[in-house]
């Protein structure tokens, strides 16, 4: 039903930037959420950043605030994370996901969203 693809992972050094894509299909994401999240080794999944398709309201994990930026392009069912100053700390499999309907409130919440991509590796060396 939903599809969705992350891409523009790899290797880079401290402080510097990336660009993660989110390619999605299958259905209209009109009203509903793309999240991203990141997992580290022997780390729980956890919360990045995520944006309202149809209005582009934008959330933000303090961690990456001032550094993190995602936004959409409609024309080609995009979402992407922007990635500067980025820190080893930053190291970790980035997963973007939909939901199937939940309430704002649970923007922040792996366990409310229905739909994952396989992910991409981040890797900042120090």
């Amino acid at each position: 039903q939903v599809q969705l693809v992350e891409s523009g992972g790899g290797v880079v050094q401290a402080g510097g930037s990336l660009r993660l894509s989110c390619a999605a299909s299958g259905r209209t994401y009109s009203g509903y959420f793309i999240g991203w999240f990141r997992q580290a080794p022997g780390k729980e999944r956890e919360f990045v950043a995520a944006i309202r398709w149809s209005s582009s309201v934008t959330y933000y994990a303090d961690s990456v605030k001032g550094r993190f930026t995602i936004s959409r392009d409609n024309a080609k069912n995009t979402v992407y994370l922007q990635m500067d100053s980025l820190k080893p700390e930053d190291t970790a499999v980035y997963y973007c996901a939909a939901d199937g309907g939940m309430d704002s409130r649970y923007y922040y919440d792996r366990e409310h969203y229905d739909y994952w991509g396989q992910g991409t590796q981040v890797t900042v060396s120090s």
